[in-house]
């Protein structure tokens, strides 16, 4: 247990008078009334402005009274026998059970610099609206956890009018809500892994929109508003790369070695993951005349709803019907390369997936593909 500091200080009252307390830090237990605290009132008081001789020794005297106090206590809480070391560390729980969840959770979302620093804020918004700002490290129980489960998967979604919070947006954010208390226990702030004994929601499995080789080869002949947007939708779809590395990536992590081989050196945005990712000489040719080491390589290239139109328009264009987003070549990229022959394990490693279990969704697509193809063929029986 830390060494607990004591400070004399003063608190205005009425008649121009101040009451002397000690301020504790870090907090103890009141030998009175078992609680934690950071405060003892003295029962001593002075008037600090005053010219009054009398009174000027009288504060004096109670200066030096409300120090000896002082040094009394502080030597008696740092003295290593008062506490065995069982009860510091039941006292040290105790002190950290008085901290607020709901700031914790907000300073752990505020170190997020990831791509998904946004659903730690959008969890944040939750949290604090179940809770009314409030959660003490005390009080939080399996069962009251649960009740945040529950939360998250009846209310309304905050971006939607009337709308509830989709199941999968849900799931997002409990996760979030479960490594924040892993954290915690991690860090000695609650004494019990309740992450561990806490059931995720789990989602729904979603429909991933892709494109086929002949749509992509539409898409190639097809002109686009935006041609920055147009080359890297088509690097998307060569590379499966995200939007947010390709928005980021910087021609110094473009290598090419002896063989003539082209890679790609980068941290993934949302894994924060090292991954050295090969690639064709096809997604080469799209972003054109090498540039210069940290310079981007699609310089000008943003997200936003301008950007979506144009997008939307060229998909348009092209006559493919479908609701795609730049997400959709990414899935592109994963579906054909299954669909060639490529083995599972390779496309995980190729699109930077940390488990197994996340690519096999794409082989269930592939799975689909088949059992379509098989009913295609009918005979008179």
């Amino acid at each position: 247990m830390a060494t607990v500091k004591i400070k004399l200080r003063q608190k205005p009252i009425s008649g121009k008078r101040a009451s002397l307390y000690l301020d504790f830090y870090p907090a103890i237990i009141s030998p009175e009334t078992g609680k934690i605290t950071r405060r003892e009132f003295l029962g001593l008081y002075i008037t600090p402005k005053t010219k009054d001789p009398l009174e000027k020794h009288y504060n004096s005297e109670q200066l030096k009274l409300a120090e000896e106090i002082r040094r009394q206590r502080e030597n008696t809480l740092n003295k290593p026998e008062i506490y065995s070391e069982m009860e510091r560390e039941k006292l040290n729980l105790k002190v950290q059970g008085e901290r607020d969840f709901v700031s914790y959770f907000n300073n752990l979302a505020n170190k997020r610099n990831t791509s998904n620093q946004q659903n730690w804020v959008s969890t944040y918004k939750y949290l604090n609206t179940f809770s009314k700002g409030s959660w003490k490290f005390s009080e939080i129980t399996i069962e009251k956890c649960h009740e945040f489960r529950d939360f998250l998967l009846t209310t309304k979604a905050s971006n939607r009018l009337n709308a509830r919070l989709s199941r999968n947006s849900a799931a997002s954010y409990f996760n979030k809500f479960k490594a924040a208390l892993k954290q915690a226990f991690k860090d000695g702030i609650i004494e019990q892994d309740i992450n561990s004994r806490i059931e995720p929601i789990k989602p729904e499995e979603t429909h991933r929109n892709y494109l086929s080789l002949d749509e992509l080869n539409k898409l190639v002949k097809t002109a686009c508003v935006n041609p920055l947007l147009k080359n890297a939708a088509l690097f998307s779809a060569l590379t499966g790369m995200r939007f947010s590395d390709i928005v980021n990536l910087t021609w110094n992590q473009i290598r090419k070695n002896d063989n003539g081989e082209y890679s790609i050196t980068f941290k993934q945005q949302k894994t924060q993951g090292a991954e050295v990712l090969p690639i064709s000489t096809q997604a080469i040719s799209l972003i054109g005349k090498p540039g210069k080491g940290k310079e981007k390589v699609f310089e000008g290239l943003t997200y936003s709803a301008y950007q979506n139109k144009h997008l939307s328009q060229w998909i348009g264009a092209a006559g493919i019907e479908r609701n795609m987003t730049f997400h959709s070549f990414r899935h592109t990229y994963a579906t054909l390369q299954l669909s060639n022959g490529t083995d599972i394990y390779t496309v995980s490693k190729l699109l930077g997936h940390r488990d197994l279990k996340t690519t096999q969704i794409y082989a269930k697509v592939i799975d689909q593909k088949k059992r379509e193809a098989i009913e295609r063929i009918k005979i008179d029986l």
